[in-house]
């Protein structure tokens, strides 16, 4: 069923108050005025102050963080999460601080808590200038470190759910380092998205020591305890990669986007962007190996741009009909369009 047409004029005179002129879009007009009439129904609602306050500050964190981002979109970025309570001198410390250095030369920017520890480790190995900290406002531990205090890429957040929705919508990459709930409940966060196809396929990476068995063991108990009981899928595990070595953690982000740029849901296909252009036998290739992700038809390279592709026709786009299940299948054909 529909839902019934919403009269977004009758708040058009306040809108058009409000930016000083007409908005030169129509799209962009039409959001604008479903915002406003959204602000509008509220009165009519009957919410309480506190429920008021919640939506109030909720639209506040997340439009300065968006003004904030938005100049470094064309930077890649990887949300790098840990404990705030490993200290200088700790082996995870000078891993992280070397992952972050390593990261910021290939031109990647990181985003993290900007608090201490992992957090700290990862900002002075890639430098404040190629640092975002989006710090909780806590009674305890998250107080901004001396990397990113000041900056203004430093963010304050009051609530847990905008923060994370800011990790995930700007950057292209989930790091781990070992940590408590937080890091947990964060990294497990993304997976869970992209398990789901809610969020766009990344590379989700956990590094540890050599010697350590913090991630081994955390992945053994996912794998006996959930993937063999069928909690999870089959194959689910492969959308994580474990690194004991910051080269290699580093180079899978990179490679990564080697070829692949983005994808979407595209009408009833999916759709993504490569760098390069399918031969007829790489094309082939991926109908005979990759068939299984297909709820019908075969991969196809779209050839009719929509209005959006005609500002970049740089790309080629591969399109298909996918079952939307099999999303470790789907990083499968990603990581294999990344070695054309």
């Amino acid at each position: 069923m529909s839902r019934p047409a919403r009269d977004f004029s009758r708040y058009k005179k306040d809108l058009l108050d409000l930016i000083g002129a007409e908005i030169p879009s129509s799209e962009e007009n039409r959001l604008y005025s479903e915002m406003l009439f959204n602000i509008g129904l509220l009165k009519e609602e009957d919410l309480d102050v506190a429920e008021l306050r919640l939506l109030n500050t909720a639209f506040k964190e997340l439009r300065y963080s968006l003004k904030i981002f938005k100049s470094y979109r064309s930077v890649p970025k990887a949300a790098v999460f840990g404990s705030a309570r490993i200290r200088p001198g700790d082996p995870t410390f000078k891993m992280a601080r070397d992952f972050g250095r390593k990261l910021s030369r290939k031109g990647w920017m990181i985003i993290t808590g900007g608090a201490s520890g992992i957090m700290e480790a990862a900002m002075i190995g890639a430098g404040a200038k190629n640092s975002f900290g989006l710090n909780i406002l806590l009674p305890f531990e998250q107080q901004a470190n001396a990397v990113i205090r000041g900056n203004p890429k430093l963010m304050f957040f009051k609530y847990f759910f905008t923060r994370k929705l800011m990790f995930l919508k700007e950057s292209e990459a989930t790091v781990l380092f070992p940590g408590g709930f937080g890091t947990f409940d964060e990294g497990f966060e993304s997976f869970t998205l992209v398990q789901t196809g809610k969020a766009k396929p990344r590379p989700i990476v956990v590094i540890d020591t050599p010697k350590s068995r913090f991630w081994r063991s955390a992945l053994g108990f996912i794998r006996e305890n959930m993937e063999k009981s069928g909690l999870i899928s089959g194959g689910d595990l492969s959308l994580i990669r474990h690194f004991q070595d910051n080269d290699r953690a580093v180079g899978e982000l990179a490679r990564f986007y080697r070829n692949y740029d983005s994808s979407r849901f595209f009408k009833d296909k999916y759709l993504i962007r490569l760098r390069k252009t399918l031969s007829v036998s790489e094309l082939e290739k991926v109908n005979t190996d990759f068939k299984g992700i297909l709820k019908s038809g075969k991969f196809e390279i779209l050839s009719d741009l929509t209005e959006d592709d005609q500002k970049d026709p740089k790309f080629c786009r591969l399109v298909f009909s996918f079952d939307r299940s099999s999303y470790a299948g789907l990083r499968r054909l990603i990581d294999y369009l990344n070695t054309l």
